[in-house]
């Protein structure tokens, strides 16, 4: 790396920027500095696409505008606008973050990048994004685009899972940064997204191939290099769907492990409600380090008297497949009373 820190790169970081300017995909948080709002978009879209997340994101800050907003929301009400981006833990996070920022910092969304650390959830892309784009903050957000162009760019072969990558390619981004860092990195993201793509990179349209050393030397394809993924875990689940005339028993998650706060239907049952078993479905579900396999067994109690019972003896939410709506659970689930929606027509 010593002789590329000896090279003057800037003019790479300029070119991105003169490209950016007239290539600039028009989203919705591009059109404002509002720090809440750039920190609500980059969470929602670290694990999904713009095109799938973006209905998301705007209904969500059309409920939750601004930091008080969302702090004073309640938490179900915050993962019910969360539901079908996935990683609920993330809404937990910005719920509790926002609380901090109203405790803490009066209600004013922090400007240094170390504050912005400090909040709830939040990662270092997420705060060199906020940092860069609202407050001017010279740091790169390196995320997934920026390992993939930059390894490219220098045909650097540091495996981008080992755990001095970020600081690595960090230190990479530095040598070609220009003085616009906010743009700069909205620039990495829309090149990585819509040019340089992790399969079938579009080379001949990119504005820094003259610059990009794995392009001059057609080994494109090998980079970034990254170890073999860990094997996700094989995780099995069982739950009891019980219902009765319409109605049907859920529970709350706790705080650990998967699907955190999410609803779901009953974990197991007394020997009284075996007999009331009609069917059992099995469900794959992947999650990303995690292979689920679900059976859920479906218990129909026709006796009031067990029904009650039942209820008696445990903390279990009563609920019907109109108000279910109003709750966030794990998908399998929600396929699931969508399906038993479908069969009973019970509203």
């Amino acid at each position: 790396m010593e002789n590329i820190k000896n090279s003057d790169l800037k003019p790479i970081g300029s070119k991105l920027l003169s490209w950016y300017r007239i290539n600039a995909r028009d989203l919705p948080f591009r059109q404002t500095k509002d720090p809440y709002k750039i920190w609500i978009c980059e969470i929602v879209f670290q694990q999904t696409r713009i095109n799938q997340g973006l209905n998301h994101y705007n209904n969500f800050i059309a409920r939750f505008p601004d930091v008080k907003t969302l702090a004073e929301a309640d938490e179900n009400e915050v993962l019910l606008y969360w539901k079908g981006l996935g990683y609920y833990s993330r809404a937990i996070n910005v719920h509790k973050a926002s609380q901090q920022i109203m405790n803490d910092y009066h209600g004013i969304f922090p400007h240094e990048y170390e504050e912005i650390l400090k909040l709830k959830g939040v990662g270092k892309y997420t705060a060199a994004a906020v940092s860069s784009i609202c407050f001017n903050g010279k740091i790169p957000a390196v995320d997934g685009n920026f390992y993939r162009v930059l390894s490219r760019i220098f045909a650097d072969d540091f495996d981008i899972s080992n755990s001095r990558a970020f600081n690595y390619f960090s230190e990479l981004a530095h040598l070609i940064l220009p003085d616009n860092v906010g743009d700069f990195n909205q620039a990495m993201m829309d090149l990585g997204s819509e040019i340089c793509k992790p399969k079938n990179p579009l080379c001949g349209e990119c504005p820094l191939n003259n610059d990009c050393l794995a392009f001059s030397l057609n080994k494109v394809s090998e980079f970034p290099v990254k170890a073999k993924k860990t094997k996700a875990k094989d995780l099995e689940l069982k739950y009891y769907f019980v219902h009765r005339n319409g109605q049907f028993l859920i529970q709350q998650r706790k705080d650990d492990f998967i699907w955190k706060k999410l609803f779901e239907f009953v974990p197991e049952i007394s020997d009284k409600l075996v007999a009331f078993i009609v069917g059992v479905k099995t469900v794959s579900h992947k999650l990303t380090h995690k292979n689920l396999s679900i059976e859920i067994y479906n218990v129909e109690v026709d006796s009031e008297e067990i029904w009650q019972s039942f209820i008696a003896e445990n903390n279990f939410i009563i609920t019907n497949v109109m108000d279910s709506h109003e709750r966030s659970f794990p998908k399998p689930l929600e396929n699931y009373i969508q399906n038993y929606d479908a069969a009973y027509r019970i509203l």
